[in-house]
Order: structure tokens, then sequence, then C-alpha cells
């Protein structure tokens, strides 16, 4: 149940931060492997890519790439937090006094969030190439032309099969290893700290909240670089091999952005990253709290009326 809860609360938080998602791919495929000043800009920051999309697009174009976006976000945070909930109620995430252990914590929310990341990784992939697509007016990065999300897993897989749901994958693991890890410490250390001192006693929600935009703050800071990297190994074309035509992988892309596009290039879209992060952060451990507090007070409550 603990990995159903935490699915569909992501889900419901990513029906409100895909747009900002959408932006945030854009962002970080505008200028690829081009030095600062030397290609077209179609989007002058993060506001102005709102308005760019929407007047080449329409308005839904902002939407772009949901349905396979909340697939992902079933199967990651499905996979993440049921894991990690899982691994907090036998305590694998505190010392032996009961206080959290970030060691532990680290180590618990890494591989939560690889394990989530690489089981809807098909689908990130579909995902980030449909957010990709537009008018050639605005278009960056490679254009997959793909007229939805089904038919884009289709031909995905009769052009590379099952590996090829799979390609760019690798590059999820660091990305979802590090933002897990440091977005469930935090969480968990912050909330940890706001109840031992009572800080809002009487408001379990705004703990979860203060504690989720904690993790939000943490988790793009962290995040970013790898965010870049995934976005770029993920939507790049492929030869009739399955290569990519731009990054043989992690290590290579890292290197021919960070000699092209200079550290900046791993930091683009870092405003509607951390636009996305932050709400989706709070959103979803908000409904993920909530959602469990239904479920176990129903829970006691059957448990009650067996007894009687």
């Amino acid at each position: 149940m603990e990995f159903v809860l935490g699915g569909i609360a992501a889900i419901g938080a990513g029906c409100f931060t895909n747009p900002l998602d959408v932006i945030k791919t854009r962002l970080q495929l505008q200028g690829e492997l081009q030095a600062r000043g030397k290609y077209t800009i179609h989007y002058r920051g993060f506001f102005h890519a709102f308005y760019a999309v929407a007047k080449a697009d329409g308005i839904l174009a902002l939407q772009k790439g949901l349905v396979p976006a909340l697939w992902y976000q079933l199967f990651l945070n499905g996979v993440r937090l049921g894991t990690y909930d899982f691994a907090e109620k036998r305590g694998w995430t505190k010392n032996k006094t009961g206080e959290i252990s970030t060691p532990k914590c680290i180590i618990v929310g890494a591989f939560a969030g690889c394990a989530g990341a690489y089981s809807g990784s098909p689908f990130y992939l579909v995902k980030t190439h449909l957010q990709s697509q537009a008018s050639e007016s605005v278009a960056v990065g490679f254009q997959h032309a793909h007229t939805g999300s089904f038919s884009a897993l289709k031909k995905i897989y009769q052009e590379g099969g099952i590996a090829g749901l799979w390609r760019g994958s690798c590059s999820a693991l660091p990305r979802a290893g590090i933002g897990s890890a440091s977005q469930l410490l935090s969480f968990s250390t912050c909330k940890e700290y706001l109840e031992t001192y009572e800080v809002f006693a009487d408001r379990p929600l705004l703990n979860t909240f203060v504690s989720a935009m904690v993790g939000g703050v943490v988790v793009t800071l962290c995040m970013t670089p790898f965010d870049v990297v995934m976005t770029r190994l993920y939507n790049q074309g492929t030869d009739p091999q399955g290569r990519g035509l731009l990054y043989k992988g992690v290590v290579d892309c890292f290197s021919k952005m960070l000699r092209t596009e200079g550290i900046h290039g791993l930091f683009k879209g870092f405003l509607p990253n951390y636009t996305r992060l932050g709400p989706h952060t709070v959103l979803c451990f908000v409904f993920w709290d909530s959602l469990r507090g239904i479920y176990y007070k129903c829970i006691n409550k059957e448990h009650i009326q067996i007894k009687s």
C-alpha cells in the first residue's frame, strides 16, 4: 500500500507542475553544445519561455508530455516513496538510539531513487521527446516527431527493442540517487527537528510544508547538473545501431558540455527546475502525508471494530 500511496501523491503533484517541466526541458536543450552568444535564443529566460511556447504552439503545449510524465511519477515515486517508507517503518534509517542516521538515510534514499527512476525510465524517455517537440520557430534539441505517447513507445520499441526503451537510463541513476537521497534526508531531518521542538505543534501539515520546501531547495542544488545531462542523453537522436549522435554516455556528456558551454551549461533551467521541484516536493509530500494519515485512520478504525 505504501507504493500505491506514494505513486498517487506524485501523480497529484505532477498535474500541477508539468508546465514547469516543459519549460525546464526547453531551456536545458537550448544552445546544446554551443558557446554562449553563438546560438539563436528562442527562450529569453523563465517567464519569456512560457510566452514563447504558448505563442508558437498554443497554451495546451505547456502540458506536453503530461501522460508519460504522470506514468513516470507513478513508477518513480511509487517505488521511491514506498521503498523509503518501508525502510523507515523498520528502523533502517535510524541509529541505535532511535535518531535519524544521515548515512543510512542517504543509502536508503539513493537506493529507493535509483530503483524508482530505472523502473519508470521508458516513460521519462517519451516525456522528454514530447516536451521538446515544438514549431520550427522555437524548436531546440533533436526533434523526434512523435504523434503521441503510445506511438512514441511503439516506435522506440520497433527501432531499438526493449533496450531502446531504457536508452539513457544510466544517466537517470546518478540523478535519481543524488536527488532522492538529498531530498528525503533533508525532508526527514527538518521534519524531525520541527516535531522534536514542537515548532508547529498543532499544525502537522505545516511541518510537512516547511520540511518539503527545505527539501526542494536542497534537491535542486544537488540535482540540476545531473538533470541537464539526463535531458540531453534522453533527447539526443540515435544512429541505425541505436548509438547516440552526440554523446556516448554520462561522462562524455559532462565533458562535452563543460568544454563548449562551461559550468553555466550544467545549471541551465535552474529556476524552472526549482519552481517545479519546490512545489512538486511540497505537493508530493503533503499529499503523501495526508493519504497515509487517511489510510492509517481507516486501518485503525477497522481494527477497533474487529476487536469490539
